[in-house]
């Protein structure tokens, strides 16, 4: 039986026990506990295995430590280190404050002031509008200018956002006043409150706040009531009131000529605040050991329990190891382990001993009953393959030897097919069926060879695009247009709450072309669960919350007159069902496209389709389609081609194109012959210990894979300049925009006539803010992607705010000096305040604080624009 000594280990890994105590694993359970179990206790998936807290309980056994006078291992320092990784992790803090509301009459008497504070530290802002007495439905309106606090800016028409401030400079405590005259028409201010640290709203009860300035108005269940009395306005967190007054307004709700009564109240909220911690795993070989030890510590504070389990090939099923174990194990459903980790000064750590034949340990953290950590959705994965690694080195360099020849069989069968069809060609003696089956066979070949090299090499489809200065001629190519497309996003999360979208946007059809735009993008037109569009439901139905069906071919109409192409937001990866199934699951469809859960991909468990396995990423929120299924194609490719005819789109915008394979998207492409299309193709990008990487290549690589699925036929939007621009100019580090070998870092560097590149959409920004923008940098990415190759695309939001002009004049520049998706790009400066380069030779553009001037030489330079942190300069003959 062999044991291992921990006990000093465990203060220290890299100091011996002062005592020289020994604290040994036991390696056989004392005796197991029958526990209690609540039904209500959440159930936990990772990957082979699945958990759950709930009755029938099963056994629990007990491992102890003892001691014994077994020649123990004292220090790691004896030890070879075979791997260590830090994993940088994200929790969730919840901390509680409150929203606080106060009505009362101004000092003069004649008006009267509503203000809003917020207990919570954070960048809070008011979005915030009005309604009018005798209005009817749920929509906002603009308040009067007079009503307007100090920093408030217009969103759109409906609504104005106020930015909270301190009463003082030392005050954690934010408020905001609005003043306004009681004799007024308005009936209502109606009102969200938002994070901008974290791009949160908050709201009463799943609905905006709403307080009421006419006593007699019906109560909706989101009124702010009236009070007669108010209490004392607190000055400092501290003087908060403990309870909440709850004196009702002494008023005849049959009398609609009463005054006008002050109030205060408070609303509890709750902020969630992410908190980085870091876990840390080393794993090391003693001499003369047959095992080795994983060394498991974290600086998350608490009780932190270790749920774990290992391995044995590819598959990462998970199963539980032989003993010995550490110290508050327990073993869970014999399916995996719980060790309660030791606690150290900073955190918490445990020791493992493994046999070294095992392939991987897997673990997630369990901080408690509802909390759990893992790494960017998976579990943490630990390879302990790398002990073998160093000595089955030249093992894999005859493996690499042995591929090499593989693939070169490969690139020799292709060079015999085509000679042999190159052949039989000038014969003229191959039928059309002989030669599009070698072509075929050179199809299924060459991609048998991009698979092997596609995991180590990137590909660069266009990297050799720069050899051609000449200036492109304007060929149309199905799926990616001209070449010198400008996209607009013609809406934003909120567009749908006005009801009539598609005739507001109609409104604007002309404003928007004269700013040079060629190509916008609609909302998704269908019948939805989600009044945004986001959740389709029955695909035929285009009466939806942006306006009628006929709404929308009066709007698509009016776009053409005014010279732009349309692209329709479609929704193809999932679905919802209108009816449920015998387990009452909902999986049947109804509508023109009554489909059977035949059409829901299998291995979603939460929809229970006996369709085929995904081809991609699942969206658990609804039925996953499985593309794989010939009716499925059949019935979306006629839908597709039904809204080309009957609608007008031009193209496409596909919606989470991770779900499901690229091939799939070339078939609905080659049928429905769009003039342009681009996918949505979003997942992280690489990050170290919290801080993005500089080289982002594997996350490009994702995106490009997924465009050469496609066959080229359609776009992408470039996630990676995105986020590369994040990081880039949030903490001025312009040198992040210069790959490895001097070309742009995304997408847009690789394959820039696929590259659709953006700073902000309706997901990242808007009144949901997944991924915003630096604030006040907004200008500097436009002057990047408006500059540079690849399809710029802008966001609704900044055309109708005060970016406008700075947006037109940009594209207007761009349009005048024939910059495309394939314009060549010289990086000149990359440095820590500055970017730099030159476009075409025509153009030149400089992002950043520091200092940049084109060089005078044979060409002469003059400054074009200007504005916050960037120029662009133009070259004149």
């Amino acid at each position: 039986m062999a044991t291992l000594a921990v006990g000093s280990l465990l203060q220290n890994p890299r100091l011996s026990s002062p005592r020289g105590q020994k604290l040994l694993l036991n390696l056989k359970p004392l005796r197991s506990l029958d526990l209690d179990c609540s039904p209500h206790r959440k159930l936990l998936c990772s990957r082979g295995a699945c958990f759950s807290n709930s009755n029938p309980c099963g056994k629990f056994y007990i491992v102890k430590a003892s001691s014994t006078d077994t020649a123990p291992i004292d220090t790691f320092s004896s030890a070879d280190i075979l791997y260590e990784q830090t994993f940088p992790v994200n929790r969730i803090e919840k901390v509680e404050g409150k929203l606080l509301i106060r009505l009362d009459q101004s000092k003069d008497q004649l008006n009267w002031r509503l203000t809003i504070g917020c207990s919570l530290s954070g960048k809070w802002i008011l979005h915030w509008g009005v309604s009018y007495v005798g209005d009817t439905g749920s929509e906002w309106d603009q308040p009067p200018q007079d009503m307007w606090p100090h920093g408030s800016i217009p969103i759109k028409d409906y609504a104005i956002e106020t930015p909270f401030k301190k009463p003082s400079k030392d005050d954690t405590f934010h408020e905001v006043k609005i003043d306004f005259n009681p004799s007024s028409a308005i009936e209502a201010i109606h009102f969200i409150l938002k994070d901008e640290e974290t791009g949160a709203s908050y709201q009463h009860k799943g609905r905006d706040f709403r307080v009421s300035l006419v006593n007699y108005l019906e109560d909706d269940g989101n009124m702010i009531h009236a009070k007669s009395s108010f209490g004392k306005w607190p000055d400092a967190v501290e003087q908060l009131p403990n309870m909440v007054l709850k004196a009702e307004a002494s008023c005849d709700s049959k009398n609609e000529n009463r005054r006008l009564e002050g109030f205060y109240e408070e609303q509890p909220i709750v902020k969630e605040v992410s908190v980085g911690n870091m876990v840390n795993v080393a794993i090391r070989k003693f001499p003369d050991a047959a095992n080795i030890v994983l060394h498991l510590e974290t600086d998350i504070p608490g009780d932190v329990v270790v749920h774990w389990g290992v391995c044995r090939d590819d598959a990462k099923t998970w199963e539980i190891p032989a003993v010995p174990y550490p110290p508050e194990t327990t073993v869970f459903r014999n399916k995996a382990l719980r060790t309660l980790l030791q606690p150290t000064g900073n955190g918490s750590r445990a020791l493992f001993t493994l046999d070294e034949k095992l392939d991987g340990f897997l673990f997630v953290l369990k901080l408690d009953a509802n909390s759990w950590v893992n790494f960017q959705g998976n579990d943490f994965y630990i390879p302990l393959s790398s002990a073998r690694s160093v000595k089955g080195q030249s093992d894999s360099e005859s493996e690499e030897t042995s591929g090499k020849a593989h693939t070169d069989g490969i690139i020799n069968e292709i060079r015999n097919l085509v000679s042999g069809l190159n052949s039989e060609k000038s014969l003229q003696t191959k039928v059309k069926e002989a030669k599009e089956s070698i072509l075929n066979e050179i199809e299924k070949l060459a991609a048998e060879a991009y698979s092997i090299f596609r995991s180590s090499t990137p590909s660069y489809p266009e990297e050799d695009s720069d050899a051609d200065d000449a200036e492109p001629t304007i060929n149309i190519s199905s799926g990616t247009g001209s070449g010198f497309e400008i996209l607009c996003q013609g809406f934003n999360w909120e567009s749908n709450k006005s009801g009539r979208w598609y005739m507001e946007l109609k409104e604007k059809a002309s404003e928007i072309s004269s700013l040079g735009f060629t190509v916008i993008w609609l909302p998704p037109p269908t019948e939805s669960v989600s009044s945004e569009g986001y959740m389709p439901k029955d695909l035929y139905n285009l009466n939806s919350r942006y306006g009628t069906i006929d709404e929308l071919k009066d709007l698509v109409k009016s776009l053409h007159g005014v010279g732009l192409k349309v692209l329709g937001d479609v929704v193809l990866n999932h679905r919802c069902a209108h009816y449920q199934n015998q387990n009452g699951v909902w999986n049947i469809f109804g509508g023109r496209l009554n489909w059977d859960d035949r059409a829901v991909v299998g291995d979603d468990p939460h929809f229970q389709g006996r369709g085929n396995k995904s081809s991609g990423d699942n969206f658990h929120a609804a039925p996953n389609i499985d593309h794989s299924q010939d009716f499925v194609r059949k019935d979306l490719i006629e839908w597709l081609c039904w809204l080309r005819e009957e609608i007008g789109y031009d193209g496409w915008r596909l919606d989470f194109v991770r779900g499901f394979w690229g091939g799939y998207v070339k078939d609905y492409l080659d049928a429905s012959e769009p003039y342009f299309a681009v996918g949505e193709y979003w997942d992280s990008l690489s990050y170290t210990y919290g801080e993005m990487d500089h080289n982002q290549d594997a996350h490009r690589q994702r995106i490009v894979d997924w465009i050469n699925a496609t066959n080229g036929t359609a776009g992408a939007f470039d996630v990676t300049s995105k986020g590369i621009l994040h990081s880039a100019l949030e903490r001025r580090e312009y040198w992040r925009l210069l790959d490895q070998k001097g070309k742009p870092p995304g997408v847009v560097g690789w394959w820039p006539s696929r590259a659709v590149t953006f700073i902000e959409n309706h997901d990242t920004g808007s009144t949901q803010g997944h991924w915003r923008f630096p604030g006040g940098k907004e200008m500097q990415g436009y002057a990047y992607i408006l500059t540079h190759p690849g399809t710029p695309a802008v966001f609704y939001d900044h055309i109708v705010s005060h970016h406008r002009s700075e947006i037109g004049a940009l594209i207007s520049l761009r349009n005048r000096n024939k910059i495309h998706c394939r314009s060549i790009v010289e990086i000149v400066k990359a440095e820590r305040d500055v970017y730099a380069a030159t476009i075409d030779d025509r153009v030149a553009v400089k992002i950043g604080p520091g200092y940049y001037e084109p060089p005078s030489g044979p060409q002469r330079w003059s400054l074009a624009l200007e504005g916050y942190d960037y120029k662009v300069w133009e070259a004149s003959s």
